[in-house]
């Protein structure tokens, strides 16, 4: 029994029902068409049971009138449902009234049922109506029911009684009952679970459009920030890439014309060493940068051996810094191997020593030490230098606009962190900073180790 009740039940409520069906989609159909739809069902029911019962009880106007009604409620539902045809709420509340004039008179008047189904079906006028006429049907259904009962008052012949005063009122009353209660109950019903429906729907769509809103929010910020960034570049190039170019210009007019002495040239060619050597720097820095941006990075990781990956470069670092009379060690175990980028750990190895070297005094140290911790290698670039204030460590991995100067005048070119960050971050490694101001400045990045585990070629 329990089994053939939950069926019922599902047959009638289930995602798929049948009473879905024949209410219709929320994608075809208003909100207002389709709570018609569903009191129709429920009014071409109740006709059903009501048609045979007035004819039982001797109602015969009654019987008549509900047969009157379940027709109109068939054609309206049907061309509204089917034919996708606008019910006609004028004529339904219009109808009502007529039809429930004519019961009052001919079903005992006052002392009949008839005064128990006109609000129920007021307010099915007020379910199926727009807005707009609400007022209006207010106004008409109350007219017309005081109509009605002043005209049976004032002459009582014109109503008749077709029951015993006891047992047939007792009878029209328990039976009529249940049509208002049933129509209210049918109403409520459908509108409180349209409502809930559409405020779900509601929801949903909003959640989307704010999920959408944050995406464009992002999206218009990293916009704002590529721009930003590339301001930035724009006013490096400017002012740092154009400097070494105007030096070399104005050097090699000084020579057309013979006008530098013998004892100058040394200091012009040392000056215009470093400019040449910055700007080749910078350079370097911005191809990779923009290559990056606009093309996306190709990452061509591979198991590598540091030392044998770093000993060029270290070399070459240390040549450089000799010229500053600055030592360069390193310590890194021959037998190191870690997961990387070659070009990449070279091109991050080499800021961070080019930075180091860059705010280093003369006769001072760089040290560039290789440990394990877990399974990451800790690669640290460590110099006695001038250090990082506080107010300019927090910006220290962005792309700066204005130049800082080393202890040798070397123009820093604001670029080479951001991109440290950028590459190590691509090979899923990690970089960080210690400095103390007067002190000295330790940079140091985490990248992944070669282990039995991995099979990167």
């Amino acid at each position: 029994m329990s089994k053939f009740y939950n069926d019922i039940l599902n047959v009638l409520s289930g995602e798929n029902s049948l009473l879905k069906k024949l209410i219709g989609s929320p994608i075809l159909f208003s909100l207002e068409s389709r709570i018609f739809h569903g009191i129709s069902i429920g009014l071409i029911a109740l006709c059903i049971v009501y048609i045979p019962y007035n004819f039982y009880a001797g109602l015969y106007i009654s019987a008549f009138s509900v047969i009157f009604f379940l027709f109109f409620y068939v054609h309206q539902y049907y061309y509204s449902r089917f034919k996708a045809k606008k019910h006609n709420s004028i004529i339904f509340g219009l109808i009502g009234i007529v039809v429930f004039g004519l019961n009052y008179f001919s079903n005992s008047g006052i002392n009949g049922s008839t005064d128990l189904i006109w609000p129920a079906y007021l307010l099915i006028v007020f379910a199926i109506s727009p807005y707009t006429q609400h007022f209006n049907w207010l106004l008409i259904y109350l007219f017309c029911f005081m109509a009605v009962h002043f005209i049976g008052y004032l002459n009582p012949s014109l109503i008749q009684h077709p029951f015993e005063a006891s047992k047939g009122q007792f009878i029209d009353r328990i039976t009529a009952f249940p049509m208002p209660v049933i129509v209210i109950y049918l109403i409520i019903h459908f509108i409180r679970k349209s409502y809930d429906r559409e405020r779900e729907i509601t929801e949903e769509k909003n959640r989307a459009i704010e999920s959408k809103r944050v995406k464009i929010s992002l999206q218009n910020e990293q916009l704002e920030q590529s721009n930003a960034e590339k301001n930035k570049l724009m006013s490096i190039i400017s002012h740092d890439l154009r400097a070494p170019l105007v030096n070399i210009k104005s050097y090699l007019e000084l020579l057309a014309t013979n006008e530098i002495q013998k004892n100058e040239r040394p200091l012009l060619e040392n000056a215009l060493l470093k400019s040449t050597t910055n700007a080749l720097e910078m350079l370097s820095n911005l191809l990779y940068w923009s290559k990056s941006q606009m093309s996306g990075t190709s990452l061509q990781l591979s198991n590598v051996n540091l030392l044998e990956t770093l000993k060029s470069t270290l070399e070459m670092e240390k040549l450089f810094s000799s010229k500053k009379e600055i030592t360069l060690t390193y310590d890194i175990a021959a037998d190191i191997n870690v997961i990387a980028d070659v070009d990449m750990l070279q091109l991050i190895l080499r800021n961070l020593i080019s930075n180091a070297v860059k705010f280093t005094p003369q006769r001072g140290s760089v040290k560039i030490i290789a440990e394990l911790i877990d399974d990451d290698c800790k690669i640290t670039v460590v110099d006695n230098g001038n250090g990082i204030s506080e107010a300019k460590q927090k910006d220290i991995f962005f792309i700066q606009v204005n130049s800082t100067y080393g202890t040798n005048n070397e123009k820093g070119v604001g670029l080479g962190l951001a991109l440290c960050k950028e590459f190590i971050e691509l090979q899923s490694g990690r970089i960080g900073f210690e400095s103390t101001l007067g002190l000295g400045s330790s940079f140091f990045i985490f990248i992944p180790m070669q282990t039995n585990s991995n099979s990167i070629s």
